[in-house]
């Protein structure tokens, strides 16, 4: 499965477009991590913790995405867009949205 952010993928044509697909993932950080991300708040640079709480987002929701256009008979992802925000009581949790359009490449 060929997955990409650009409108066509080089060396490959488009033979048909299958609709677009959509996933939606909200992970939780738990209160440890709320601690240490709020000790490097204060302290200053980067929370490792956090980074790694949104990668395992970004991948599910992206793993979720090549599913659902695989189930619809597509070879291939393009024009796929990433949205991140924060939900819940005190913006505890973290929402990964991946859109994109489900095609079959030549």
């Amino acid at each position: 499965m060929i997955t990409t952010t650009t409108p066509n993928i080089e060396g490959h044509s488009i033979e048909r477009y299958l609709g677009v697909v959509s996933s939606e993932v909200i992970i939780g950080a738990n209160i440890f991590k709320d601690i240490l991300g709020g000790l490097r708040d204060i302290l200053g640079g980067r929370s490792g913790t956090y980074e790694r709480v949104l990668e395992e987002a970004r991948q599910n929701a992206l793993n979720e995405l090549v599913g659902k256009a695989q189930h619809m008979g597509a070879n291939a992802v393009v024009g796929i867009d990433l949205d991140f925000e924060t939900v819940g009581a005190n913006g505890s949790m973290l929402m990964v949205i991946a859109s994109g359009t489900a095609v079959v490449i030549r």
